[in-house]
């Protein structure tokens, strides 16, 4: 069987594959898909909320036990077996190959969301031209007769309790159109606003990976660098600004007290989780188009550093504008970091606005509470551009990785067809990914309605189904495919064998926190609900469906290849049903190639003999 395998790999690598131009390439899209828009408004409300400098202990401890073993696994298994995230359960245990096909269905669930999110930061963009920007004044159609200004909303301070920001109702009126719908039963139309920006994203994520690395290799030079250079920028201008200091201070100051709450851990590992993001079959697609002898683990950890740097990094920025905040608007940094400054108790359109969002925790701060801080400040239409430009490179890098891993692990399941018309399909995929985002811009009843969908996908569809996935691939890999194969695996392309550190992780530490994660997420299992809005029942009855289709994927895959091995006994008479089975366990596809090379021992091996090889591997 030894033999079997190494044969396997000799095979895969001599076959002909695109390949990154140079090593920086491949790095930079590493870093692009795992530094997204999470790291800018989720870390610094994570970290804040759990103990301030106190939460980078777990988190980094996280970092070292589950995130760095789990990101290093999927590269070595990339760029071993040169191919996506379907074909290469048929290199590893082919009954699992269903886990192929639920990561690709839990990736278009998540596209058909995530460019929408991006679409609002490029709206702004475009805003940005304008001066004053439109989110500062209230003299728009779109304005309330309740809307103060940010000059006269300054002044109030807290003495009216009946106002709302021109920010606010910038993004909940004029980008979100909340008047023009009356929630989830009635999206209403679509915004056309939106829906062009929304075609300006794809047409860009296309020509980004049309020709695979050919292709996104250049562009990544662009996205992955431009944020680093205006978060540098901004956490330069901000910390000039009066009550800077105050934010970041408040940001790290750390209470230990929290590291004794078992929620912090679970949220520092959930954090690393989502961020690092296995299971999601990037890693495993853009590692395939490296040469076979790259040292991945070198850039395993200079990814997953570059990562959770940045984390801090943004939080430093995100701060630094809060604390200036509270000290315009003579509050407590506290009530700016939960609410953005806002009045929460206003807005009396159905009464759904009333704790609306905790502004430093999701798309609020970034749509609602920077552009506000932004318009107040010196040269503000360039730090409008220099933020918004940002935004829209960290999510077109994480949409660009995303659906990468989808084409690649279609044109390497069916080469013949896909491959050779990768263009071709990759434009009508990315018709196809267009047509399903439309109703993520519609017209929306708050964050509730159009927007719903958002979180309504990112609840059912991502959050507990890639948990699955991470959990069925880290145990199949580790005691099925086996440590020691893995560690053989590694050791041909490195010249060295894993740690006996990082096969801890993976056999016992690895399957432990993603079973404490997923342990806690089923526990915590609710109806989705925000705020006063009441979700309709056939929803959460839809949510469950969309839930367990990509789950659902890993036995339905796993029946459909038993049963087909079990008609073939015509074919295999001499070969019983366990050995049958124990085939399904073992790698089971050659490229087509590298049959004739095949001995009768090693076909006798694999549970089949030569002759009939191509027609039962699956």
């Amino acid at each position: 069987m030894k033999r079997l395998r190494k044969r396997l790999a000799a095979a895969g690598a001599s076959e002909e594959r695109l390949e990154w131009a140079n090593k920086v390439e491949f790095l930079l899209a590493i870093i692009g898909f795992s530094v997204d828009l999470g790291n800018v408004w989720r870390f610094p409300y994570i970290c804040y909320r759990n103990g301030g400098g106190a939460f980078l202990v777990p988190y980094f401890v996280m970092f070292i036990f589950c995130g760095l073993p789990l990101f290093y696994m999927e590269m070595a298994l990339g760029q071993f077996h040169r191919c996506g995230c379907i074909s290469i359960w048929k290199r590893l245990v082919p009954l699992f190959k269903g886990v192929g096909y639920a990561t690709c269905l839990i990736d278009v669930y998540m596209g058909c969301f995530y460019n929408t999110i991006i679409s609002w930061a490029l709206f702004y963009l475009s805003s940005s031209f304008k001066w004053p920007f439109p989110w500062q004044s209230c003299d728009n159609v779109w304005n309330t007769e309740n809307c103060v200004p940010d000059n006269a909303n300054v002044s109030l301070g807290n003495a009216s309790s009946n106002y709302t920001n021109a920010a606010e109702e910038f993004f909940l009126r004029r980008v979100l159109e909340i008047q023009n719908s009356d929630g989830l039963e009635n999206l209403g139309n679509i915004r056309w606003p939106l829906l062009l920006c929304l075609l300006v994203i794809y047409t860009i994520v296309y020509f980004a990976i049309w020709r695979g690395p050919l292709s996104s290799g250049k562009a990544v030079w662009f996205t992955a660098t431009v944020p680093y250079v205006a978060l540098f920028a901004l956490l330069a201008h901000s910390c000039t600004l009066p009550g800077s200091q105050a934010g970041i201070k408040y940001f790290l100051m750390p209470d230990w007290s929290k590291l004794l709450n078992i929620e912090v851990w679970i949220d520092a590992a959930t954090q690393i989780f989502f961020s690092l993001g296995p299971g999601f079959g990037v890693l495993i697609a853009l590692a395939s188009y490296n040469s076979r002898r790259n040292n991945f683990y070198r850039d395993a950890i200079v990814a997953g550093c570059i990562n959770s740097l940045t984390s801090i990094l943004s939080g430093l920025v995100i701060f630094s504008v809060l604390g200036y905040m509270a000290d315009c608007l003579n509050k407590d940094i506290a009530e700016v970091a939960e609410t953005g400054g806002v009045n929460t108790h206003s807005c009396a359109e159905n009464d759904l606005f009333h704790g609306f969002l905790f502004f430093s925790k999701g798309p609020g701060l970034v749509f609602i509470v920077y552009p506000r801080a932004i318009s107040t400040m010196k040269a503000a239409p360039i730090w409008s551009v220099i933020f918004f430009v940002m935004l829209v490179t960290l999510g077109v890098d994480s949409t660009f990785a995303g659906f990468e891993a989808i084409l690649t692990a279609f044109c390497d399941e069916y080469p013949s067809v896909l491959e050779k018309n990768r263009k071709v399909f990759a434009m009508f995929f990315m018709i196809a990914m267009f047509f399903l985002s439309l109703p993520t811009v519609t017209y929306v009843r708050v964050w509730e309605g159009g927007n719903y969908l958002i979180e309504y996908l990112d609840h059912y569809a991502v959050s507990y189904p890639v948990l699955i996935v991470v959990m069925a691939e880290t145990v199949t890999i580790s005691y099925i495919y086996g440590i020691k194969q893995f560690a053989d695996d590694v050791e041909e392309m490195l010249g060295v064998k894993p740690s006996r550190f990082l096969k801890l992780c993976w056999l016992i530490v690895c399957p432990a926190i993603v079973s404490m994660i997923l342990i806690f997420a089923t526990v915590q299992l609710k109806p989705l609900t925000l705020n006063n809005y009441e979700y309709p029942e056939w929803s959460l009855i839809l949510g469950w469906i969309i839930r367990l289709s990509s789950i659902v994927c890993i036995p339905y895959v796993q029946i459909y290849i038993i049963q087909a091995l079990v008609r073939k006994r015509g074919s295999i008479k001499s070969v019983n049903y366990e050995k049958r089975l124990h085939c399904l366990m073992v790698p089971s596809q050659l490229p087509t190639t590298s049959l004739h090379s095949l001995d009768a021992e090693d076909c006798a091996n694999c549970c089949m003999d030569k002759r009939h090889f191509s027609e039962v591997a699956l």
